[in-house]
């Protein structure tokens, strides 16, 4: 058992793409399927960027980005990821998180685009302005 004290740092994260405070008392604790994100577009400085859609996978119930194309359950928009969380490394567990479910979201400001199919699958808890 080892009882060191040890510290772990990444880069600053961004929210601005949260449009307001409302619904950010209220988000869900999520398991992130790490093999379905790509590196250098999800996680490029080592933690998985605040803001990115994600859509449940059908089989295990962990989220991975939302892909309107996909056919695993990730086609259905369900909410974004609340604050960063650091990307696992080689023999680590999918690391939890936040998801937001309700609330305003900047679509401009978001880290991965949005198409009209996912915007309509959260139409009534998440208003992009």
């Amino acid at each position: 058992m080892e009882l060191s004290i040890k510290t772990t740092s990444f880069g600053t994260d961004d929210q601005s793409w949260l449009g307001s405070e409302h619904g950010t008392q209220a988000t869900e604790t999520i398991v992130l399927d790490t093999s379905l994100f790509t590196a250098g577009t999800h996680y490029p400085e080592g933690f998985f960027k605040s803001g990115i859609p994600l859509g449940q996978i059908t089989a295990g119930g962990k989220y991975g980005p939302y892909d309107n194309a996909a056919s695993d359950g990730r086609e259905k928009l369900v909410g974004f990821l609340y604050a960063a969380v650091g990307a696992p490394t080689v023999n680590t567990l999918d690391p939890s998180g936040a998801m937001l479910v309700h609330g305003k979201v900047r679509e401009a400001r978001l880290p991965v685009a949005v198409d009209a199919a996912g915007k309509t699958d959260v139409a009534g808890s998440i208003r992009f302005v």
